[in-house]
């Protein structure tokens, strides 16, 4: 298993000053996206006269970088790119507990960052950038569900920009091993069905594989519920694995933290992910200056997609029984 160096570095945004993407990397974005200078150049022209005509739509970014997050998840189909973009601006509205004010100085996201909850590996799968998390460095008597959410997508959103990112995907490796019913707690069952839906339906993300390592048999059964909420395909490229040993039959563990018989410790990885964060604050902060209108046609827009996920579910995983 080949494994490529880089942690949303300078060697992710080559474009940004007009450097060609290294050949191996164009060969990947044809291969996979059909990505080619042609083809990039009209679907980012169309889609930003898309935007300049959306009656909606009174502030958005067009830059190339940001477009190209929702052009290459959507294999450059420029109308589901398009709506992938209006879905991601409603949805940073509807739930700005989620995914607005992601500031990395907020005293309890920083803490939570500190703790190593959530890393970006060094090396790569493939090209493809892998995101570890352990439940064990997150407090679930501290933090809320929200504070969960909003770290994660204040790391998605300094990492989306990345041109490898945005061609080879991500990997996701969750340990659950400290995993609690302090944690099951802290969801309701709409949370879950919401969250899976914006995953699914408003995430620039390509997610090419997700893995859980030491569960135990009820946080086995807990996550095989969540999963009803996905897709087949992202249902098909999520893995439980029942120890770190099992993971290492699917994984190269160098890549892993030194913990987890990888080379770099996390205290290392989480020091790395920090500077990333400091270096991105104002870009991150920037995106709450995006706005759209949302009238009855985008409610039902995101009401049509809460019924493909399931209607009327009300409660929290506490009422579960698990054997």
């Amino acid at each position: 298993m080949s494994a490529e160096m880089g942690l949303g570095g300078q060697d992710c945004v080559a474009n940004e000053n007009g450097i060609p993407l290294p050949e191996e990397v164009r060969k990947a974005a044809l291969e996979e996206l059909r990505e080619d200078e042609n083809i990039k150049q009209q679907s980012l022209d169309q889609m930003k006269e898309w935007i300049n005509k959306h009656p909606n739509i009174k502030r958005c970014r067009t830059d190339n970088k940001f477009l190209l997050r929702f052009l290459r998840t959507k294999k450059f189909s420029v109308p589901l790119a398009c709506e992938m973009l209006e879905r991601y601006l409603i949805i940073r509205q509807l739930y700005p507990d989620w995914f607005k004010n992601l500031d990395y100085e907020d005293k309890d996201l920083k803490e939570i960052i500190d703790n190593g909850y959530i890393v970006p590996l060094v090396d790569r799968i493939d090209g493809k950038l892998v995101i570890f998390s352990a439940a064990d460095k997150f407090d679930p008597y501290k933090y809320t569900a929200a504070h969960m959410i909003r770290v994660h997508s204040l790391v998605s959103e300094a990492l989306m920009d990345d041109e490898l990112n945005q061609i080879y995907g991500y990997v996701y490796i969750n340990d659950v091993a400290g995993f609690q019913m302090g944690h099951i707690s802290l969801w309701s069952l709409k949370d879950v069905r919401n969250i899976f839906h914006c995953v699914q339906n408003s995430s620039p993300m390509r997610h090419k594989a997700n893995h859980f390592i030491n569960m135990s048999p009820a946080a086995a059964k807990l996550i095989e519920f969540g999963l009803t909420f996905l897709n087949d395909k992202l249902r098909n490229r999520t893995f439980i694995n029942p120890s770190l040993d099992a993971l290492h039959e699917k994984i190269d563990p160098k890549i892993l933290p030194k913990e987890y018989g990888g080379v770099v410790p996390l205290s290392e990885l989480t020091e790395k992910l920090k500077t990333l964060l400091k270096e991105r604050r104002e870009q991150v902060l920037s995106l709450d200056d995006m706005y759209i209108e949302i009238d009855e046609r985008e409610c039902k827009l995101v009401s049509e997609m809460n019924e493909e996920l399931g209607v009327g579910l009300e409660g929290s995983f506490k009422k579960l029984t698990v054997d």
